[in-house]
């Protein structure tokens, strides 16, 4: 289907209601392959989020998890309010090192030359301290 063969129910309305079988068209023209919905909705100058809307809204999975939404919305308007206990999240986790007997490795190239160097983990501050001296 031609997307520019739409055209609005009605010339010059900016908002309103249309039938489904214009909104079954638009669907139809955005579902063709290699066209943009956007496109689509430019074409017949609607809002592409409008557009998106009644794409998603043909959808059948959609149509399932909106009515699951409503029947849940239900029952839990007809079900007490409950206060839930707050959940804590610890703002640290620590990680165990793999091999705690590991060394800390460190590259330095200059040109053609490299220089490796190891430091025991335990020691992991004075390492710092002398990359620190180092980078002065």
């Amino acid at each position: 289907m031609d997307s520019s063969a739409i055209n609005l129910p009605s010339p010059g309305r900016r908002r309103g209601r249309y039938s489904d079988s214009f909104k079954a068209d638009i669907v139809a023209a955005c579902k063709a392959p290699g066209v943009s919905t956007a496109a689509v909705a430019l074409a017949n100058s609607l809002n592409a989020n409008l557009v998106r809307r009644w794409v998603a809204e043909s959808d059948p999975a959609h149509k399932a998890a909106v009515q699951l939404a409503r029947v849940q919305s239900a029952a839990s308007d007809s079900v007490s309010p409950t206060v839930a206990s707050p959940v804590s999240t610890p703002g640290f986790v620590s990680v165990p090192l793999a091999t705690p007997n590991a060394d800390i490795r460190i590259e330095l190239r200059r040109g053609d030359h490299l220089v490796t160097l190891y430091w025991p983990v335990a020691a992991a501050a004075q390492c710092l301290g002398a990359l620190q001296d180092w980078l002065r």
